[in-house]
């Protein structure tokens, strides 16, 4: 690797400080969640939101995945997606069945 992609590839350490940082308040806002006491859906969707967003910042500069092509993030990136999409869709379906089944067998 010639020194100007080496110096291309650096990054300042400012960026790390500050997604540090970021990382610690949404944490201490996902520990807010419990003390605070909040209950039900909302105690949740508050839950799942903080751990997806300091997942997608890991994912984006701790892995390296913001200064990658965007082939290389496709490629790690849509794996997991699509999965998520068909347990959804599995999901959906088991509702079905077990509705239908309630339905005409009665149980």
């Amino acid at each position: 690797m010639t020194h100007a992609k080496a110096e291309a590839q650096t990054h300042s350490l400012g960026i790390y400080f500050k997604i540090w940082a970021l990382l610690f308040v949404l944490s201490a806002l996902s520990y807010m969640v419990d003390i605070l006491g909040f209950e039900s859906y909302l105690r949740w969707a508050l839950i799942l939101t903080f751990m997806f967003l300091k997942a997608g910042l890991i994912i984006s500069v701790f892995m390296h995945m913001m200064w990658e092509r965007l082939a290389m993030m496709y490629a790690i990136l849509l794996p997991p997606l699509l999965l998520l999409v068909f347990i959804a869709l599995m999901s959906l379906e088991s509702d079905y069945t077990f509705m239908t089944r309630v339905v005409f067998f009665g149980h």
